[in-house]
């Protein structure tokens, strides 16, 4: 929806992780740092081609404040972040809901320990319907 209102190109870095890191996931094991270094790496590839052609709108967990020092490093523009905020149990609920997803609900608990929340950025809880963060969102990255 983001996207769309921004007319901006959207990349789900979920697309990114290399086989090794789905089928990890897929069988219920976290990843570590190491584990998630080449997506990085290609996610920050992404945000260096993107960028120059306008910008684009990804939606990426970049659990750690190094993981989005690693995106912030590769353009040369402040990347604006949004932090979609929401309880153990909401996020379980809709991940139960993405039928075929690598990413279980098991691995809820693994995300919240490592989650760094940064301080900066624009914070929204995701208990709000879309269509009312929508606005929020698209007023704070035309700023």
């Amino acid at each position: 929806m983001v996207a769309s209102a921004m007319h901006l190109p959207f990349y789900d870095a979920d697309n990114f992780h290399p086989a090794a890191n789905v089928e990890k996931m897929r069988g219920g094991l976290p990843l570590t740092d190491e584990d998630r270094h080449d997506w990085l790496t290609a996610l920050a590839a992404g945000l260096t081609a993107w960028e120059p052609a306008g910008g684009a709108v990804l939606a990426c967990s970049a659990l750690k404040e190094r993981y989005r020092a690693v995106l912030q490093a590769a353009v040369p523009v402040p990347i604006r972040w949004v932090v979609l905020d929401g309880d153990k149990e909401l996020i379980a609920a809709r991940l139960q809901a993405r039928p075929g997803h690598y990413m279980g609900a098991g691995l809820l608990d693994s995300q919240f320990a490592a989650f760094e929340k940064p301080a900066y950025g624009l914070h929204l809880s995701i208990a709000a319907p879309p269509e009312r963060l929508l606005p929020q969102i698209v007023a704070y990255l035309k700023t």
